[in-house]
């Protein structure tokens, strides 16, 4: 089973497990609203964008794209203060 980082804490998922969906496992959406509230995976295809995360360094990947593999890297982006 593949073990990923997610914000610096380790988290273990079952094999075949797409970054969005190890995301939303382990009980954390990708996005938040302007207003701050969580947003999650839509279309699962690729087409919403509401799945993106930065992995391993790289920003703007959709997660739903993307299996998961060890010793991945995740990061969310931190929430942006409603204006």
């Amino acid at each position: 089973m593949p073990r990923l980082t997610i914000n610096g804490n380790s988290v273990q998922v079952p094999p075949e497990t797409s970054v969005a969906a190890a995301l939303l496992n382990a009980g954390l959406n990708p996005r938040r609203s302007v207003q701050g509230e969580p947003r999650g995976p839509l279309c699962g295809m690729g087409i919403c964008f509401e799945c993106r995360v930065t992995i391993n360094g790289i920003a703007h990947q959709r997660g739903c794209m993307i299996q998961a593999a060890e010793d991945m890297e995740l990061t969310m982006e931190p929430t942006t203060d409603a204006v």
